[in-house]
This record gives structure tokens, sequence and C-alpha cells, in this order.
């Protein structure tokens, strides 16, 4: 009989124990979800900043204009030909 007591007690203490873990496990995951939920209502809430999209079209346009320039007065100059300018455009261009 002292050995199935000792079981029987030591089936509880086990038995506590494992529940007292998972009840600290679910709350650990239950805090990380609302800190998740919170943050994602943060992002939902906050206004999306986006670059305006004409500034790179832009820069890029203006980068073109300028090699093309450059190509035209090498072009004037002697140092390319009408064929070596119209393949230098089209590879700026295209």
């Amino acid at each position: 009989m002292p050995g199935l007591l000792r079981g029987v007690a030591r089936t509880a203490v086990v038995a506590g124990t494992a529940t007292a873990v998972s009840n600290r496990v679910s709350r650990r995951q239950a805090g990380r979800w609302a800190q998740q939920d919170s943050g994602q209502q943060q992002q939902q809430q906050a206004p999306p900043q986006q670059a305006p999209p004409a500034a790179a079209p832009s820069s890029d346009m203006n980068d073109k204009i300028a090699q093309l320039k450059q190509l035209g007065e090498l072009k004037a100059q002697g140092v390319l030909t009408e064929a070596e300018f119209e393949e230098q455009k089209r590879r700026i261009l295209g």
C-alpha cells in the first residue's frame, strides 16, 4: 500500500507541474500574439509612406538627356561616326 500511495503522489506532482508549465507557456504565447496584433493594428492605422514616383524617372531622364548631349557634341566634333552615334543613342534610350 505505501508503494501505491507513493506512486499516486508522484503522479499528482508530475501532473501539477505539467499543468503549471502548460499554463505558463499559454500565457506567454497569448502575450506574444497580443503584441503582434497590436503591432499589425498600428501598421494598418499608419498611412503608407511612399516616395513620389516622379522623382526617379525625372533624374533618370535628366541623365539620359545629358548623355545624349555629350554624344551629339562628340558627333559634331567628328569623334563619332553617324553609325556609332545611332548605336550609342539606341543603347541609352533602349
